[in-house]
């Protein structure tokens, strides 16, 4: 079922030109071959999931496609985490080639194993990723996420090598030296977690330099805000896009990025099928609804996820040929997960509001805490930012006020002096007391 991907590269706008201008129809028709062949392809190489399947009442070979996606039970990280380290994996362990892992607060690590197929195929994305960012053979594209368990460093060098682009894989850390490095070898295309950014900004104010070569930033791993995006277009004079994947997909760029137009995120149908489903009652949603993100891989090798939830909250944008020519499905940013929302003193809210809303501020920076202090069960919010002499706290109380319905306490601070990392931001703080 799975055959070799083609080696295409050259000037077009395009990586993979036939691939990605699909009619809805063809891509349609294709996801519905390839869902019956992957549904097959589990059950009859993965025990877990054969027994899963059985548990549930499905026979597999009355599996129609499409049609018959709500009959699927779904999976969901903690699936990933009883079957630890390679419960799900669906190839003999001699055909592996290469891991990749990420871990939550709780529990097992996610595990995600990969072929030479599987390798390829996410080389695949990334490239054509990079291509519709405007990413040419000889471009200088600089790596800034680790080179290790996370995905977030190998992805983007995979894609780089496949799309010919010129590889200065500095990993994380050392912003001076990343300056340094961007400037000598004069990157075009900066690879990072979007938090990262705001760091590389910092110094570069604080050395008094420009980056003058740099024209794209692909941002991924945290949510991406219109605002983020504005304050760094605005400080590098960049172009920015938000790339899309996870490690229970591939990987960064599995699922897509946003394209010059920047009205979605266009996601790769001809190897991933998408459904937006109510979180709570899990029955499919109309395009334009928010909702929760269910992913099935369909094309994986090693492990190709049926009906994965993603916790990311997002929705169908446009099924419509897009003004770069691409046919994909665009969907919007994600704008929170399932798990991430924050209910304060009758309040829902995402932390990617509170971001969006403080951003909107002048004067104040992209650094800032959300403290959540629970007292015998009882929760309040603080939330810390930095900002410009002559920003008051009554004016962030009330834009916060009329965005999110509250006023949250919280004190400001002088750029510089919150907390800062090099991989992604730890933007929410819980506090509990006795």
């Amino acid at each position: 079922m799975f055959s070799s991907l083609s080696d295409i590269s050259g000037t077009s706008e395009f990586f993979n030109p036939t691939e990605e201008t699909l009619s809805q129809d063809e891509l349609q028709f294709r996801q519905n071959e390839k869902l019956k062949n992957v549904v097959r392809y589990v059950v009859e190489q993965n025990e877990f999931m054969r027994n899963y399947y059985a548990e549930h009442n499905v026979n597999v070979n009355d599996f129609r496609g499409i049609e018959d996606m709500a009959s699927l039970p779904m999976v969901s990280k903690e699936t990933f985490r009883k079957t630890f380290p390679l419960g799900l994996n669906c190839v003999a362990k001699e055909q592996l080639r290469e891991m990749h892992m990420s871990s939550g607060s709780t529990g097992a690590p996610v595990v995600m194993p990969y072929t030479q197929y599987d390798l390829e195929q996410w080389a695949e994305c990334m490239a054509r990723c990079y291509r519709m960012a405007g990413g040419y053979p000889g471009d200088p594209v600089q790596i800034t996420p680790t080179f290790g368990l996370f995905n977030g460093g190998f992805g983007m060098y995979h894609g780089a090598r496949a799309a010919d682009l010129f590889v200065v894989p500095t990993g994380s850390g050392n912003t001076e030296r990343q300056i340094q490095m961007a400037r000598t070898f004069k990157t075009k295309i900066i690879g990072a977690v979007i938090s990262y950014s705001v760091r590389l900004i910092e110094v570069l104010q604080k050395m008094n330099l420009d980056l003058p070569d740099l024209k794209i930033g692909v941002f991924g791993a945290e949510s991406v805000t219109e605002a983020m995006k504005n304050k760094i277009h605005a400080a590098l004079g960049i172009e920015v896009f938000n790339i899309y994947g996870m490690t229970e997909t591939g990987g960064v760029g599995t699922l897509g990025m946003d394209c010059r137009d920047h009205s979605g995120i266009h996601v790769w149908e001809d190897h991933y099928y998408l459904e937006i489903v109510d979180p709570a009652t899990h029955l499919p949603l109309p395009d334009g609804q928010f909702g929760e993100l269910v992913v099935t891989s369909l094309t994986r090798e090693a492990l190709p996820v049926i009906r994965f939830r993603t916790g990311d909250l997002t929705r169908v944008l446009s099924r419509k040929k897009c003004d770069c020519g691409r046919t994909h499905l665009k969907i919007d940013a994600i704008s929170g997960r399932t798990d991430d929302m924050l209910i304060i003193k009758g309040v829902n809210f995402f932390p990617t509001q509170v971001e969006q809303a403080l951003l909107e501020i002048p004067g104040v920076y992209p650094h800032y805490q959300i403290i959540i202090e629970e007292t015998a069960g009882v929760k309040d919010i603080r939330i810390h930012v930095e900002a410009e002499e002559g920003v008051t706290g009554y004016q962030i109380e009330k834009h916060l006020k009329e965005r999110l319905g509250f006023s949250p306490k919280g004190d400001i601070f002088k750029p510089g002096e919150l907390p800062r990392q090099d991989g992604k931001a730890i933007r929410v703080i819980k506090k509990i007391k006795e």
